[in-house]
């Protein structure tokens, strides 16, 4: 009897959990901030050292993924950006080091402000 109610509780969560995912309300849309991340990989050099060079692919994406800057900050901040050993009081200083002109200054993320 206890492994039925435990059953029918993990079939509670999972239905609520695929419920949230095929809404795609989240920071960016359909995708998750880790699925996302993922597309950032060619900046885990410059999101962990401020004085490595950011590759024009790097800025590629965050451009691309800048467009939203919540899903951009979603994704700095994420559970695979930090698995990864980003560090996002530098990775959100990449915009600025790509030199995106309509990058969004200002912006808060988290606790760290978009340069």
């Amino acid at each position: 009897m206890k492994f039925i109610g435990c059953f029918l509780v993990f079939l509670a969560i999972l239905g609520i959990a695929l419920l949230n995912v095929a809404e795609g309300a989240g920071e960016c849309g359909r995708s998750s901030p880790d699925r996302e991340a993922w597309k950032l990989a060619p900046c885990a050099m410059a999101a962990q050292d401020s004085n490595a060079p950011v590759s024009s692919s790097c800025c590629q994406q965050v451009k691309k993924i800048g467009q939203n800057p919540r899903c951009l900050c979603a994704v700095m901040l994420s559970n695979t950006a930090k698995s990864s050993g980003i560090k996002p009081e530098i990775a959100i200083t990449i915009p600025k080091r790509c030199n995106i002109a309509d990058r969004p200054v200002g912006y808060q993320c988290g606790e760290y402000t978009l340069p």
